[in-house]
């Protein structure tokens, strides 16, 4: 089967680039430090775009940038300028949300392709029809859409006119990401990129004539999270999706660390791939799914897809992430002769600690770290501090950019 999905990761720095790039990505989708709707994220310098750019053409790879805030008249001043450089240093593609910024971007740099973002709320084919008229390659599909609909779009455009959909990640309860809560508790744009997820907090009743006077409002013993969605999961569902004529599989996660990223990429890649190479009998390996267990996220649902979501797809009892595994250190170089890896600590393990190995390609393997030597090959019992090189003895081949990873004993 040919045309694979394009499977579009989320780069929140330049080494969160890299790693989603090495664990199989088609695409990597960034922001500048302006115009994009991730403050949280470190963003990229103009610089740190330019190596990204480079590292990810010199593998095959397509780099988007995220231009997606809602802009306000400030906005437009120097974003022709920002326009002209990501187009001059090659980018693949501009992610904008905004019939103004879409207009910028194709009068300063006409052959610059454009994506519009889910923020533009296209929720049916005319709308799409409508950008593609104007000279936009792809749209985004809103996050609140069925399978049956996103078809019913594919059926009402052109095979060349691209759709792009959210299979994986967070969900936000506003429409398509658009949000005023945010502005109104804590001054805090989320159409500019700093929301405060007030949408998850926990919330209190306060009676007319009782000021001060704060009743909970309880569902259990924590309290209520009123809008507190599970996070998308459609791994499970890649023929529906491919079925149903999209063209990029959309990873949510730009704030998300290294282990997220490099977990969840590499899932999705060793999934499409196994569906292309059988797909009347696809089934996702169930170590595939284990691996998305073991990353920070919420209980999964499948969103709108298959029909609008009931209280099932909400979670009431907290508003906190499922935690299991945590980054212990990234794999820097390995002897195959001496089964020596060279590791940079992330957060603190002991010798003799049970850790997880994960890779590129591969399914991920657990070892245990009796052999540990600081990087003047003296015995150590722990590493205890950020950025420290530690050697470990690892039997299996480890490959560049692999990651140590270790449960969380609560």
């Amino acid at each position: 089967m040919n045309n694979k999905p394009e499977l579009l990761a989320p780069a929140g720095s330049l080494t969160k680039l890299k790693y989603a790039i090495e664990y199989g990505a088609d695409a990597v989708y960034i922001g500048g430090e302006a115009f994009s709707l991730r403050v949280a994220a470190k963003n990229f310098s103009i610089e740190e775009i330019r190596e990204g750019i480079e590292f990810a053409h010199a593998r095959g790879k397509k780099v988007y940038i995220t231009a997606n805030i809602i802009p306000h008249n400030e906005d437009l001043v120097e974003f022709p300028d920002f326009v002209r450089e990501v187009d001059s240093l090659g980018a693949d593609a501009i992610i904008v949300s905004d019939l103004g910024a879409f207009s910028i971007v194709r009068e300063v740099a006409p052959n610059l392709d454009i994506h519009i973002s889910t923020q533009a709320n296209n929720t049916n084919y005319m709308s799409a029809k409508t950008w593609y008229k104007m000279g936009a390659k792809r749209v985004v599909i809103a996050r609140d859409l069925s399978l049956k609909e996103v078809g019913e779009i594919r059926e009402h455009i052109a095979p060349h006119e691209e759709l792009e959909c959210f299979v994986h990640g967070a969900m936000c309860v506003s429409y398509s990401g658009r949000c005023l809560i945010s502005n109104f508790l804590t001054h805090r744009d989320a159409n500019k990129g700093a929301c405060s997820h007030p949408c998850r907090w926990k919330y209190y009743l306060m009676e007319e004539k009782r000021p001060g006077e704060y009743m909970p409002v309880f569902e259990n013993e924590r309290g209520t999270f009123l809008y507190n969605s599970k996070d998308l999961c459609m791994i499970e569902h890649i023929p529906e999706l491919i079925k149903n004529g999209v063209n990029s599989f959309k990873i949510e996660g730009r704030v998300k660390n290294e282990l997220y990223v490099a977990t969840v990429v590499g899932a999705y890649r060793r999934a499409i791939d196994a569906y292309y190479e059988d797909p009347d009998n696809f089934k996702v390996d169930p170590e595939i799914l284990e691996e998305l267990e073991k990353v920070s996220h919420r209980e999964y649902t499948t969103g709108f897809y298959f029909g609008k979501p009931d209280e099932n797809n909400q979670l009431y009892t907290s508003n906190t992430y499922i935690q299991d595994y945590t980054i212990a250190g990234v794999i820097t170089d390995y002897n195959p002769i001496t089964k020596i890896a060279t590791v940079e600590q992330k957060n603190r393990f002991f010798k003799g600690e049970k850790l997880e190995v994960i890779s590129p390609y591969r399914p991920s393997f657990a070892f245990t770290s009796d052999y540990m030597k600081n990087e003047n090959d003296e015995d150590i019992e722990s590493a205890p501090h950020p950025q420290m090189i530690v050697k470990l003895k690892i039997e299996n081949e480890v490959v560049p950019y692999s990651i140590i990873r270790k449960e969380n004993i609560s």
